[in-house]
C-alpha cells in the first residue's frame, strides 16, 4: 500500500484555487505554465515504455496515455472558449463529459499524436494571451455548470490544470522508480 493518499495521488498540487485579485504576475506566470506545457509533457514522458503509458497515474484513474488525451481534448476547448469569448458577449459554452471522451478509440492512440497538437496549440494559445489588453481580459463566458468565468480566471484555471496532470505523470513515476 502507497504512503501517499489516495486524495494527494488525485490532486498532487492540490486543487484549483482562483484567488479573488489576480495580478498581471499571475497571469505572466500562468501564460508561461500553459506555453512550456508541451515540452515538459514530452519531457516527462519520453522515456516511458508502452506498458508504462498503459499504467493508471492512481488505482481507477485514467492512464498516461488518457491523461495526455485529456489534455490535448482539454485544452483545445479551452481555446476555443478563449475564441468565443474574445468574439462574443459571455457566451455560453458547451461542457463535454471528460470521462466518456477519455473511453472513445482515439484515447488509445500513441500519445505522440496529442503531444504534437499540444505543441501548436499552446503555442497559439499563448500567443493569443500575451495579445490581450485589460478590457479583453475582463471578457468571458458562461459554464453552464459553474457559472461565468472572466479569461483571467480561466487562464489561471488551465495553468492549474496544466500543473496538475504534469504532476500526476511526474508523481507516477516517483512512485514507480521510472
Amino acid at each position: 500500500m502507497s504512503s501517499i493518499s489516495e486524495l494527494d495521488q488525485r490532486y498532487p498540487i492540490g486543487r484549483c484555487q482562483i484567488p479573488t485579485s489576480i495580478s498581471a504576475a499571475d497571469l505572466h506566470e500562468a501564460i508561461a505554465t500553459i506555453a512550456g506545457l508541451p515540452a515538459l509533457l514530452r519531457q516527462a514522458t519520453a522515456a516511458l515504455s508502452e506498458a508504462q503509458v498503459d499504467t493508471p497515474y492512481r488505482n481507477g484513474g485514467w492512464t498516461v496515455r488518457q491523461l495526455i488525451h485529456h489534455i490535448a481534448d482539454s485544452h483545445m476547448n479551452a481555446l476555443i472558449r478563449v475564441h468565443l469569448a474574445l468574439t462574443e458577449d459571455w457566451p455560453t459554452i458547451k461542457p463535454y463529459r471528460e470521462a466518456a471522451w477519455a473511453e472513445l478509440a482515439d484515447s488509445k492512440a500513441p500519445i505522440v499524436l496529442s503531444l504534437n497538437i499540444l505543441e501548436s496549440l499552446h503555442a497559439r494559445w499563448a500567443i493569443l494571451l500575451r495579445s490581450l489588453d485589460e478590457s479583453q481580459w475582463q471578457r468571458g463566458f458562461l459554464h453552464p455548470e459553474r457559472g461565468p468565468s472572466n479569461l483571467k480566471e480561466a487562464t489561471l484555471l488551465y495553468h492549474w490544470h496544466s500543473r496538475h496532470h504534469l504532476a500526476h505523470i511526474t508523481a507516477l513515476k516517483r512512485r514507480e522508480n521510472w
